[in-house]
């Protein structure tokens, strides 16, 4: 546990609503009572979780966790929770601060016990003193939000002229574009799909302006469908609001892939148009 000199330092210009997380003699990670979010936090913040709940962290990943109740307490699901776990290695000597982004969203930050904070991917799991056994899971390396697709889909990172990516997934992708000048990327539906982010290479490719945050984004779909959400901006990252209600309501399923067109007005990314690749 980190030294309480430690937490008021972290804490000391932190306004918003925030609460720990650290192992105590005879708990691990996947214990149910590290599931409970604060009865105190959640007086705090109402109306903000009662279904579900978003982690992002520093290396700008991030996690949905479904929320349930049980008697009086608000827990996250059982295998939510344990994927964030597995997915960070979360060991003995790691402190977890939570604090309130905006509604359903909480910025995450994981302290050693000596104060460092880790921001990068952890890559490995440090010696538990208390049994404990993740589920074994290769290293993840990748800088990009859990819930974006690679751009393009490629894992070697070919490119064309344009500058996109090649997929492996999605065979010519150019062929679902109303306009083949248009920006694009691919998407994979996810578990972590609760909104659309556009990766780094994507914006520099294209050199992609974004409006200001909370301002209207249309997704366009097949039939004249329309969709909005709003645009936002996590860990220095561009992103959309309203993609988990359009899969939902499209029934996108986890492994279902879409090319996503941008579209530009007065220079700024005004409508992302969804191309339903698995549903052709």
């Amino acid at each position: 546990m980190l030294p309480k000199g430690a937490i008021d330092k972290i804490q000391a210009n932190v306004s918003k609503p925030c609460f720990w997380k650290s192992l105590s003699p005879g708990q691990n990670w996947k214990s149910k009572s590290m599931r409970i979010i604060p009865e105190e936090f959640v007086r705090r913040t109402p109306g903000a979780f009662e279904h579900r709940v978003v982690f992002s962290v520093r290396w700008e990943n991030s996690w949905q966790l479904w929320l349930e109740r049980d008697k009086n307490e608000l827990f996250m699901i059982e295998e939510d929770w344990n994927e964030f776990v597995d997915d960070n290695h979360l060991g003995p000597n790691d402190n977890l601060f939570f604090r309130h982004d905006e509604t359903m969203n909480l910025e995450v930050q994981i302290f050693k016990n000596n104060g460092d904070e880790i921001i990068d991917v952890p890559l490995e799991v440090e010696p538990e003193t208390e049994p404990f056994h993740p589920t074994p899971k290769k290293p993840h390396r990748e800088t990009t939000p859990a819930s974006a697709s690679v751009f393009g889909g490629s894992a070697n990172g070919g490119t064309n002229s344009r500058g996109r990516q090649r997929s492996n997934d999605v065979k010519n992708p150019e062929r679902y574009l109303l306009n083949p000048e248009n920006p694009y990327f691919v998407q994979a539906v996810t578990k972590r799909n609760d909104v659309l982010y556009v990766s780094r290479p994507v914006v520099q490719t294209y050199n992609l302006k974004f409006g200001p945050v909370k301002s209207t984004i249309t997704y366009l779909l097949p039939g004249g469908k329309k969709e909005e959400g709003e645009t936002k901006i996590y860990n220095g990252q561009p992103c959309f609001s309203g993609w988990s209600v359009l899969c939902r309501r499209h029934n996108l399923k986890i492994g279902d892939s879409v090319v996503c067109e941008l579209e530009r007005s007065g220079g700024l990314v005004a409508a992302v148009r969804v191309h339903l690749v698995n549903k052709d």
